[in-house]
């Protein structure tokens, strides 16, 4: 390659110096690489793009109250700014006392019939999320276009999933609610916000987790997520417990213990439990715990179960493409899904295989009930694992195998202890006490 006719300034003509391609700005590409790949990294940036969003949002919703918009605001905008601000702000005492539309009241029906309907429930659940576990664990620790010659790349954006997930279970919830009858909605639109900010939160760290820790452990880590659950349920919803249920709980802890503590150490390098695995873990749980307390809030507001699903997944929506947008990751994710195709397909997969279970939760509690849907996932969690092992070559020890027993023994004993109680309550006087809850 010629020089340019300036020696003294050692320039390579029309391209750029391989020291100099190795920089933007003052910054090694190396090392702005290691940083983009650090999780925490990415968790403050996506933090942040939400923050643009929800700051103005916080602000606008302060003025809209301060200057007493609800008597005083005329003009086309006035319906929309008066139900994400106001809502009708019309509460029922009691989330039982709600009229849920998409809950059927119970018919007489053939044996055969009601059979039919627990297979289809059951087959649609375990089909939706365990093939969705399947395609997770594949987008997030395989790569994509390997060949003889080349390694091949891993899809890096856990959020580029997570708006996808949203997007279509917002087009879902959005043609359910606009195809059936509905409750009159009641909450301010905004309220919906706190709900989706934590459900993208929990769910990214869902997705990252898989890069440090292996899918098994994460289901494991998932059953244990009653106990931060029932702390949050203390502190959100000042809610009290029976002694069965911190029981369980203390179970569930010694099973998943059980499991960590005997993973071998000579393990593929991919299901290696690390430290930041488990903080992404604990992250999830977190998020996760204060998302379901918050949706448990909402629903003092009268409004059915797929209503909830279209509220929290616009804001979900909103702030995912708005962060997306700002970073520029949904052009490079583009580009990531037109580069492989086979992608594409699991994305689309993906999101889909999330949405259909959504529907399949809400329909199997309508016509069985909870006890009915809680032993179908928990099988579903145990079917997840066996599948992940055979699947993706997971060892799992012996001492572990027991840890996984203990937590299924624990989950299906609260399963059966909550059923004995409401059958109890049901049978009791109206002036009797009700066991003691902590």
């Amino acid at each position: 390659m010629a020089r340019c006719p300036l020696p003294t300034q050692g320039r390579w003509c029309g391209v750029v110096p391989p020291v100099a391609a190795r920089w933007t700005g003052a910054v090694p590409a190396a090392l702005q690489d290691t940083w983009g790949d650090f999780w925490l990294f990415r968790f403050f940036i996506n933090a942040a793009g939400y923050a643009s969003i929800l700051v103005p949002g916080y602000l606008l919703i302060q003025y809209f109250k301060r200057k007493n918009y609800l008597e005083t605001g005329r003009g086309i905008c006035f319906p929309v700014i008066k139900s994400c601000v106001f809502g009708s702000e019309a509460k029922s005492a009691h989330q039982d006392d709600i009229p849920l539309a998409a809950r059927s009241e119970p018919v007489e029906s053939s044996t055969a019939r009601q059979v039919f309907k627990l297979l289809f429930c059951a087959v649609g659940l375990q089909v939706s999320y365990l093939t969705w576990g399947v395609l997770q664990e594949r987008v997030m620790t395989r790569t994509y276009g390997a060949t003889e010659t080349e390694p091949g790349e891993k899809f890096k954006d856990s959020q580029f999933l997570v708006f996808m997930n949203r997007i279509l279970a917002f087009t879902v919830a959005g043609l359910y609610c606009a195809l059936t009858k509905q409750p009159r909605h009641g909450a301010p639109m905004y309220k919906y916000s706190f709900a989706s900010l934590s459900n993208i939160l929990s769910s990214w760290c869902q997705y990252e987790a898989l890069k440090y820790i292996s899918f098994p452990t994460q289901v494991l880590a998932k059953a244990s997520k009653v106990i931060p659950v029932m702390l949050m349920g203390k502190l959100v919803s000042r809610k009290s417990y029976e002694y069965w249920e911190y029981l369980t709980a203390a179970l569930i802890s010694v099973g998943v213990s059980m499991f960590l503590l005997s993973s071998a150490p000579n393990k593929h390098l991919s299901t290696v439990t690390t430290f930041s695995g488990l903080v992404l873990l604990a992250g999830y749980i977190l998020f996760d715990s204060f998302t379901s307390n918050w949706q448990d809030a909402l629903f003092t507001y009268k409004m059915s179960p797929v209503q909830m699903m279209f509220g929290v997944n616009v804001f979900s929506c909103l702030f995912t493409m708005g962060s997306l947008l700002e970073q520029g990751a949904l052009v490079e994710s583009a580009r990531f899904m037109a580069r492989h195709s086979e992608f594409a397909v699991h994305a689309v997969l993906l999101s889909v295989c999330s949405a259909c279970g959504q529907l399949f939760i809400f329909y199997t509690i309508s016509q069985f009930g909870a006890a009915v849907f809680t032993i179908i996932m928990t099988l579903r969690q145990a079917f997840a694992i066996l599948l992940s092992c055979l699947i993706y070559g997971h060892a799992v020890t012996v001492v572990g195998g027991l840890g996984v027993a203990v937590v299924f023994v624990a989950l299906f004993l609260r399963v059966y202890a909550r059923s004995r109680m409401k059958k109890r309550s049901k049978k009791l006087p109206p002036g009797d006490a009700p066991i003691q809850k902590v």
